[in-house]
């Protein structure tokens, strides 16, 4: 999203990443189709899953690892490159940012989409802590400090990761920083228009369609109770009525294919309400979702009850303009942003009074026909489009370039 607009605030970006053909994961080929032609684009390999993860090391950034450092070694040795900016959630190859500042005198950036090392699942149940948790959790607790070691710019989504990042590393705690989430990407929306034919419904023709798409997990339950709540009781009370929603959670597990758990269906089963839930694990494309997002009726965003987690997927929701629910905690930074926009219905689970009723009007609405798009202020959507953020990112690179004494506006 930043790709489009790095050149008109003066600095010229190539890739590094990991060829497609390496990741098991879900591919999207429409997202080249937003990438500028002129960008260059440098793809590695990576060693093969299928040996690595016999020692516990499956993760894609293990696996390219070596491939990274070679080629931005070959890059670096070139000349010409005067910052080199993460951003990934693949920390771990992160860390090469100190061998790299070391040996070329390149300062790096690190952009903080996710935590990397948290205490947030130390006490959780086994079953509610990540694949491998407690050798992830070592291995972060030992790398995050070298990758901070020399940093000379933190990026990220949330205030709460810097402030811990800089409290837990006091060397940097006087370094360039900014919160900068994702920003809001309209030309996607052109994107999918033009290929919409191109994938499957996933939705039942003949009912209300409320759609979350995105990650599960155990830690949205204190946001999707007050839902599964609101949705029995309504059934409770006029069952031919609300009988006619369907409530689809679609995209919950990370996991390869054909090994995915659900995390929502199991607690909608609790509150008896699975003829109106469906969840489906798969991860879809991005293009895809943003065709499902628009050919649903309504949408719901749920929050992690971790309070430091804000959610990326927000923009394009409003920005497809349909009617928004959202459950949040109420210190995620993103109640605030949909405040902001004028979104009515962003709620707290932990501070909004009588929620379950006002989650039970917008389901009325949504069933009456009388729910809209809320008007979002033109103002703020223009701050939190992809364009003002690359700006804000490229405002950091400038401070960070500047503490260290280089010029030049190349990346």
């Amino acid at each position: 999203m930043s790709l489009p607009y790095f050149k008109e605030n003066g600095w010229q970006a190539e890739v590094v990443a990991v060829a497609s053909r390496y990741t098991d994961l879900p591919q999207d080929a429409l997202l080249t189709e937003s990438i500028p032609p002129d960008i260059k684009i440098h793809l590695v390999k990576a060693f093969s899953k299928s040996w690595t993860s016999k020692t516990g090391f499956g993760s894609i950034a293990y696996r390219s690892y070596w491939f990274i450092r070679k080629e931005v070694n070959r890059l670096l040795k070139a000349g010409g490159i005067d910052l080199i900016y993460f951003s990934t959630t693949q920390f771990q190859v992160c860390t090469l940012g100190a061998y790299w500042k070391k040996r070329f005198k390149v300062p790096y950036v690190i952009d903080m989409q996710d935590p990397w090392h948290t205490d947030y699942y130390h006490d959780k149940p086994k079953q509610q802590q990540p694949p491998k948790y407690k050798l992830s959790y070592r291995l972060n607790k030992y790398l995050e400090p070298k990758a901070m070691k020399e940093v000379g710019g933190l990026i990220s989504v949330s205030e709460s990761y810097i402030k811990i990042l800089k409290e837990r590393y006091p060397q940097i705690k006087d370094i360039p920083s900014a919160t900068i989430t994702f920003g809001s990407f309209e030309p996607d929306f052109e994107i999918a228009a033009r290929h919409k034919n191109d994938f499957e419904t996933l939705l039942i023709p003949g009912f209300k369609n409320i759609v979350y798409i995105g990650r599960g997990g155990m830690d949205m339950y204190d946001a999707v109770i007050p839902l599964f709540e609101a949705l029995r009781q309504g059934l409770a009370n006029d069952a031919s009525l609300f009988g006619r929603i369907k409530l689809y959670f679609i995209g919950t597990s990370y996991a390869p294919a054909g090994q995915e758990s659900p995390t929502i269906a199991p607690l909608a089963e609790q509150f008896g309400i699975t003829a109106q839930v469906i969840e489906l694990t798969a991860r879809i494309g991005y293009y895809h979702t943003l065709i499902i997002l628009q050919q649903a009726d309504a949408l719901f965003i749920p929050g992690s009850d971790d309070p430091q987690y804000t959610a990326s997927k927000i923009y394009p929701y409003l920005l497809t303009h349909k009617p928004l629910l959202a459950i949040f905690n109420s210190q995620s930074s993103a109640t605030g942003i949909l405040h902001e926009f004028g979104a009515k219905h962003a709620y707290s689970y932990n501070k909004t009074p009588d929620l379950n009723a006002k989650i039970a009007g917008f389901f009325k609405d949504i069933l009456n026909g009388d729910a809209h798009a809320d008007a979002y202020d033109p103002a703020v959507i223009k701050k939190y489009s992809a364009q003002v953020m690359t700006k804000r990112q490229c405002d950091l690179f400038n401070l960070v370039i500047a503490e260290t004494n280089d010029k030049g506006f190349r990346m």
